[in-house]
C-alpha cells in the first residue's frame, strides 16, 4: 500500500521527515527522524552534532538545501568559520545573496547535494520502504537502514579496491610476459 499525502499520485517517500548528513565518500554519517519539527530549525543541533562526532577533522563545506533558509542559520554556519557554506536561499535575492550563490564551489557543491535525496530513496532499498511499527519502532528502522546503507557503501568501496589492484596485477603480469617474449 502506498503512503499518500491527500494528492492523487503523489508518493511520499518515508512519510516523515528524516534529516540525512553524508560526508565525501557517500557515506550517511549523521541521521535523525525529525518529529514536528522544520528543516530550518536544524542547523544549530545538526553542526553541534558534526563537531563534536568529527572533533578532530576540518570541515570544509557545509551543504543544506533551500528548506534549511534562514538568515539565524547563514549566520551560525559562517561562525564556525567553514570554507564553503552551501545555504541556498528561497525566493527574491539580494544582490549578496546572488554573489554568495554564484561562487564556483558553492555552484559545484549545490550540484552534488542532490545525491543526498537520492542516498534517501538509496535507505527505502536496505530496509526502510516497509515499516509496519510506529513511530517508536520507525527510528529503529531508519537507524538499521542507516547501517545496511553504509555497509553497501563500505563493500562497493572494497570492491572498487580489489578491481583496481587485479587491473594492475594483470597489466604487470603482461608486461612481463612481454618482456619474456
Amino acid at each position: 500500500m502506498d503512503v499518500i499525502k491527500g494528492k492523487l499520485n503523489k508518493k511520499v517517500e518515508l512519510g516523515r521527515l528524516v534529516l540525512i548528513t553524508t560526508d565525501q565518500h557517500s557515506f550517511i554519517v549523521d541521521y535523525k527522524v525529525m518529529e514536528k519539527q522544520k528543516d530550518a530549525s536544524q542547523v544549530n543541533d545538526l553542526t553541534a552534532r558534526i563537531q563534536t562526532k568529527f572533533s578532530d577533522a576540518n570541515i570544509s563545506s557545509h551543504s543544506f538545501d533551500k528548506g534549511f533558509w534562514s538568515k539565524e542559520n547563514l549566520a551560525i554556519l559562517e561562525a564556525l568559520e567553514i570554507e564553503t557554506i552551501v545555504l541556498p536561499k528561497r525566493g527574491r535575492h539580494t544582490k549578496e545573496d546572488k554573489e554568495r550563490e554564484d561562487q564556483t564551489d558553492f555552484k559545484m557543491l549545490r550540484r552534488k547535494h542532490s545525491a543526498v535525496e537520492s542516498n534517501i530513496n538509496m535507505l527505502e532499498h536496505h530496509g526502510l520502504n516497509r515499516c509496519p511499527d510506529r513511530l517508536k519502532h520507525f527510528k529503529n528502522y531508519v537507524g538499521l537502514s542507516v547501517l545496511a546503507y553504509n555497509l553497501h557503501q563500505l563493500g562497493k568501496k572494497i570492491i572498487t579496491k580489489q578491481q583496481k589492484e587485479e587491473e594492475k596485477n594483470l597489466k604487470r603480469i603482461k608486461r612481463q610476459l612481454k618482456i619474456e617474449a
